[in-house]
């Protein structure tokens, strides 16, 4: 992918984290296993099918995985994330169970049905905002061309309460983003932004 920034910092940041809490939200840098699964449920809504497959891109510790379980949806799931240590932490958590594969090596990705990523952008650490914007819509590239039926992400939104926001994380434009995906992936673009949480989440179907 071009215009890849280098990702070292975001690496050691998140692997802080899943060696300090394991298989957890908090390993992935989420507050709560609820907060977390509001945000798995906004993403889930890209899907229209009652079997498909999906890829998790950046999926941590695989939770995802386990909430596809919960929800009785029939999937087939892998996951990516760049960070070796969750990858590990992953497969020791989900091993003997069945249609779950975990990938450290982008070129492995398999084309799916569904691509969706939650978190992945939050973190820019040192990078500019400028330099990130073109970062995620590098990604996004990625994610149109790994998804057969559509994707979704989250992001955390640049409406946040101003003294809370910190300088270490991306807040994106969310009109800017859905002009950017409806422009150049879909016609079928939702922007939701009203599930009390400070982001937003896009989810592009393909046309």
């Amino acid at each position: 992918m071009s215009n890849t920034p280098n990702l070292d910092h975001v690496k050691s940041y998140f692997d802080k984290r899943i060696q300090e809490h394991g298989a957890s939200p908090r390993g992935s840098d989420w507050n709560s296993e609820t907060s977390q699964n509001v945000r798995f449920d906004q993403l889930l809504k890209v899907i229209e099918v009652p079997s498909f497959s999906i890829l998790d891109y950046g999926c941590g510790y695989g939770a995802l995985a386990e909430y596809l379980v919960t929800k009785g949806l029939d999937a087939e799931y892998f996951g990516y994330d760049l960070l070796e240590s969750a990858i590990e932490t992953a497969r020791g958590a989900h091993q003997g169970k069945p249609r779950r594969a975990f990938f450290t090596d982008r070129a492995e990705l398999p084309v799916c049905d569904y691509t969706v990523a939650s978190g992945i952008f939050n973190f820019r650490g040192e990078q500019s905002f400028e330099d990130w914007t073109e970062y995620v819509l590098g990604v996004l590239n990625e994610f149109n061309q790994l998804s057969r039926r559509g994707f979704a992400s989250n992001f955390l939104t640049k409406y946040s309460d101003a003294e809370k926001m910190r300088a270490d994380l991306y807040y994106a434009d969310p009109l800017f983003l859905f002009d950017h995906c409806k422009r150049n992936y879909s016609k079928n673009v939702s922007l939701l932004h009203d599930y009390r949480l400070y982001d937003f989440t896009l989810i592009i179907r393909k046309d």
